[in-house]
């Protein structure tokens, strides 16, 4: 019987990276054959996003692609699994039937059972890292309790679910034994961790036991919810020296009647405070955020407000999405008010306000010193992050191998020496 070779195809955030880090392990702990190239597999698993249209759009390509190889005869089964899947799936079934099978969010076992194989419920945490080994995601919960009205992913994900503590340590403690040196802390709002399980949110308490794992030099903190900021939160990250001075907190919008709109919870005012808190509080913290722009309820004024704030805050990090009309949430009502004209030229006017705001603080950097990771090899260059530079989503720094012979995965003390709008240039310190 010739031998099923399976291709997995991972979309969207870095919480599908972690399903399907675990799947691939159960995948392999079935003895399946894994496939890199989909022209060489007879299965292809594509594990899907459905967040907002564009997500969408290239969950779809994704899936066209793949079954136009099957119908050339390149591949034998296609399967969808993942956010897409687990909120369209009937209308998936009907309108692209060629796929063979489809799964929703976490169906491991019907996955795994649809190939012919068997779960392996003692192994279930344990996952194959599909991104170099010294730097790993941990997924410390699942799903979001947050009525955000533009949101879709408690349809996809489900309400607020915290892994237990003793799980998550087991993980992390696995994953510094393979050699990972940077936990990045994910979850739809990692804020919330704890409440569901322990009666109160503890991420603090979270935090201070993975700092205490042998191996963990870095701790990432991502998606941290603005709303009620835990206060025990702020002194952890300021006081403990293994969680890095960086906060991902995305805040969406600025504008008061945007923000009440979007059902967020907090004002503009008390995010201001918030904000100068955490600066306050930690010395030297790098900031991360995202907006949403083209919202229903943001008019020209409420634009320019946010625009405003932006140039006047400089976040060191920043990110702009478009609004997504979704079906299914509080928003949905108010309908598709812009243009994606307008809402592009929003979106890339913040973009242009931001790369200035990012040049800046980047030429304040040369002549100083830092600490990075090296992360791959490119050309004539090693690719490096500090601690201000959370993986896939911000700027690098980069040493020209002339330097020397680096180690990926290895820290090394560097000075800056030039700069561009989102990256730089170092040598290594003398």
């Amino acid at each position: 019987m010739k031998r099923n070779r399976i291709n997995l195809i991972t979309l969207g955030c870095s919480k599908n990276t972690v399903d399907s880090e675990r799947l691939l392990r159960q995948l392999k702990l079935n003895n399946f054959e894994i496939s890199a190239d989909p022209g060489k597999s007879d299965t292809i698993i594509i594990n899907t996003c459905g967040f907002i249209e564009a997500a969408k759009k290239e969950s779809i390509d994704t899936i066209m692609n793949a079954i136009e190889m099957k119908n050339r005869g390149q591949v034998r089964k296609v399967m969808v699994v993942g956010c897409l899947s687990e909120r369209y799936k009937k209308d998936l079934e009907k309108s692209i039937p060629e796929v063979d099978s489809y799964f929703g969010v976490e169906k491991y076992e019907e996955i795994i059972e649809n190939l012919g194989g068997h779960l392996k419920y003692e192994l279930l945490g344990e996952r194959d890292l599909t991104s170099p080994s010294h730097s790993a995601y941990l997924k410390i919960s699942e799903g979001c309790d947050n009525p955000c009205s533009f949101c879709a992913i408690p349809i996809m994900r489900g309400m607020h679910k915290s892994r237990p503590m003793e799980d998550l340590i087991k993980e992390a403690k696995s994953l510094a034994a393979k050699g990972t040196k940077e936990l990045v802390i994910i979850g739809q709002d990692t804020t919330d961790y704890g409440k569901d399980l322990y009666g109160k949110r503890n991420l603090s308490e979270l935090l201070n036991k993975l700092g205490l794992i042998k191996g963990i030099e870095w701790i990432r903190l991502m998606y941290a919810y603005p709303s009620d900021f835990p206060d025990d939160l702020i002194e952890e990250i300021a006081n403990n020296p293994k969680i890095v001075k960086y906060i991902d907190i995305p805040l969406q919008h600025i504008s008061d009647k945007v923000l009440k709109s979007m059902r967020r919870g907090i004002t503009g005012r008390r995010t201001i405070e918030l904000l100068n808190t955490l600066k306050e509080r930690i010395p030297g913290l790098v900031l991360r955020t995202t907006f949403i722009v083209g919202y229903p309820a943001e008019t020209e004024k409420e634009f320019r407000e946010l625009a405003d704030f932006i140039a006047t805050f400089k976040f060191q990090r920043l990110g702009v999405f478009t609004y997504s009309l979704e079906e299914d949430t509080a928003a949905y009502s108010l309908g598709d008010k812009f243009s994606e004209r307008i809402k592009e030229k929003r979106m890339n006017e913040l973009m242009e306000i931001q790369q200035s705001v990012s040049a800046e603080f980047n030429q304040s950097l040369i002549g100083t010193d830092t600490r990075v990771i090296v992360d791959r090899i490119e050309g004539d260059n090693y690719i490096c992050r500090s601690y201000r530079d959370a993986p896939e989503v911000d700027g690098e720094i980069l040493i020209n191998n002339a330097e020397g012979s680096l180690n990926i995965g290895d820290f090394y003390d560097v000075t800056i020496s030039e700069a561009d709008d989102y990256d730089l240039f170092a040598n290594l310190k003398k």
